[in-house]
């Protein structure tokens, strides 16, 4: 189709190619890559050992997103949103004697690395995003694209020479909700309650202090044929004891990040009794009684 309102009135997706989004958005980069060569003296350089392109990849639920007014195609009203960020490309230099010694030189840095003005969109669809069957058939070939894509170089005429890009990704751009579902892992309300390692929410509110990244996407995906196959012959309960919380399988690779951490399992009620305090005015009173406490607690 030539535009969407080409395309057949059941399409649930629209997306770019992942490679021709990339170079679409290194040659947008065209002017800075050059300006960060200049500042180097380097702009004529033919850089035979490559550029390596830091991308971070997002997705995130869109919410309703139905038509108000008048009859459009019977599609879900949600819409899910996968893009990428360029956020950096350094020069891979030979570092002195050895050919095998190699430093790199940051020629770009994103500096509005959060700002949706250099977030790039790759995929739009159509489905909710607890969808696990729809998502991981619409992102499956994303997932595959890019696979291909870190094992390979792409060349482009930067410049006017051709260069080439290699390319590192960082799934960092997934709230919790959606790293559950494309890492595979039981949905938040889940006893598992920490994307990161395998805390229950009990151990969790008994240990608040020590922490450690224990899950990963590998893992995810031994856990999953256990869970698929069940090679001991378990019970329900034991066999999710044994693959803690993975139920489904994980198809996109994720970077553990901050918000997931299982300490904030009891930040709530930490701020259900600041607020509780601020009802009551209590920095004015020395020692409030149980019986103003409760109409405190009543008011909240």
């Amino acid at each position: 189709a030539a535009s969407v309102d080409d395309a057949p009135a059941d399409t649930i997706t629209r997306r770019f190619r992942y490679d021709v989004a990339l170079a679409s958005a290194l040659m947008d980069l065209e002017e800075d890559i050059m300006d960060g060569l200049r500042e180097r003296g380097l702009e004529d350089s033919p850089c035979t050992l490559g550029f390596s392109v830091m991308i971070k990849e997002s997705c995130d639920g869109m919410g309703d997103v139905s038509e108000k007014h008048g009859g459009g195609p019977p599609v879900p009203e949600k819409a899910v949103r996968f893009s990428f960020t360029v956020m950096s490309v350094s020069l891979h230099m030979a570092d002195g004697e050895e050919e095998e010694e190699e430093e790199t030189m940051m020629i770009f840095q994103e500096p509005k690395p959060n700002s949706e003005l250099s977030c790039k969109p790759l995929c739009l669809m159509f489905v909710d995003e607890s969808d696990h069957e729809t998502l991981t058939a619409v992102l499956g070939p994303v997932a595959a694209e890019r696979n291909a894509m870190k094992c390979s170089r792409l060349i482009l005429s930067i410049g006017g020479l051709p260069r080439s890009f290699s390319f590192q990704f960082r799934g960092s751009g997934y709230d919790e909700k959606m790293v559950r579902d494309v890492e595979g892992l039981e949905a938040s309300g889940s006893t598992y309650v920490c994307t990161l390692c395998d805390s229950t929410r009990a151990e969790a509110s008994q240990n608040m202090v020590l922490h450690s990244v224990t899950r990963s996407h590998q893992e995810n995906l031994e856990r999953y044929e256990i869970w698929r196959t069940n090679p001991f012959s378990e019970s329900a309960d034991e066999l999710r004891d044994r693959v803690k919380g993975v139920s489904a399988k994980p198809f996109l690779e994720t970077q553990p990040t901050l918000d997931a951490l299982h300490w904030d399992i009891s930040n709530a009620t930490e701020f259900y009794k600041i607020f509780q305090d601020e009802i009551g005015e209590v920095f004015r009173k020395t020692n409030p009684t149980r019986e103003e406490r409760r109409s405190w607690r009543a008011a909240l």
